[in-house]
């Protein structure tokens, strides 16, 4: 069964100095001068956290595949974050392939649902745990199984190098009898200085089972991103170039191989 069946972060309130000036004269000293009246303490940071994120994008690639057929993507995203760590998001994005598979009708949407808990052990070191759900609606298909995953993953982070582990509880981006797929993300983000970031990363998928005498083994890839952004008054200027070691004979949709080597640029604007 071919793919077409399968896939889709304080405001310190400044205490004010309080100066006390002595006047000597010739004769007795004077009483010191009072003190000056301490300033009104400042309004408490807030606990959380809220921020937004919009970007247009040549294409959406989402583990080395392209979601959209090469075409434009529009995507956004809310996130609460709390001082405790924990938080919450979520992020949308157009997409194609699921009907250019013919496995659904008006599917035409991803919307991802998210919540976790980050932690920072020092300045260099942190660790996030979380699920992540990715939700296809539309109307699929007789034969074909929803795209719908869910994903519980972790990851440790070292300065500007991340390494994440996704393990999925269900059946994988429509791939039946995919329970536990998993794929495996090594990210670094290397800040050259306040505007400029170099981006490197390779990733691992893999499936198991079997569909109707199918190895879902055959599904299993590594991609590969290398790229660099440009950041100016929360606006982000990037490109990036992937590419894959997949099987072209189950990653073809319409005649073209949807993890072949592609570029794509892109404008994104943070609230």
């Amino acid at each position: 069964m071919s793919i077409r069946k399968r896939i889709a972060s304080i405001v310190a309130a400044a205490a004010a100095s309080v100066v006390v000036t002595t006047a000597i004269a010739q004769t007795a000293a004077p009483a010191a001068a009072p003190a000056a009246a301490p300033a009104a303490d400042a309004k408490p940071a807030d606990p959380y956290t809220l921020t937004a994120n919009v970007g247009i994008f040549s294409q959406y690639i989402f583990r080395g595949l392209t979601q959209t057929d090469a075409k434009p993507a529009f995507q956004g995203g809310f996130d609460f974050a709390h001082e405790s760590g924990f938080y919450l998001g979520t992020w949308g994005s157009n997409i194609s392939w699921l009907e250019d598979s013919g496995a659904c009708s008006g599917c035409s949407l991803e919307w991802d649902m998210y919540g976790g808990w980050k932690h920072a052990f020092n300045d260099d070191w942190g660790m996030d745990v979380g699920v992540l759900f990715y939700y296809y609606p539309g109307s699929y298909n007789p034969g074909f199984t929803r795209a719908n995953t869910t994903e519980l993953y972790i990851a440790g982070n070292w300065k500007w190098v991340s390494l994440k582990f996704s393990d999925s509880l269900g059946n994988t981006f429509g791939v039946p009898n995919s329970h536990n797929a998993w794929y495996l993300d090594l990210t670094g983000n290397y800040p050259i200085n306040d505007q400029w970031t170099i981006l490197a990363h390779v990733g691992r998928q893999e499936y198991h089972g079997s569909t109707n005498g199918f190895s879902n083994s055959q599904l299993n890839y590594t991609d590969w991103k290398l790229g660099a952004s440009y950041t100016v008054n929360n606006y982000t200027f990037g490109a990036y170039w992937t590419d894959t070691n997949n099987n072209a004979n189950v990653y073809t949709i319409d005649g073209k191989n949807i993890g072949r080597s592609t570029g794509t640029a892109y404008v994104q604007k943070t609230f």
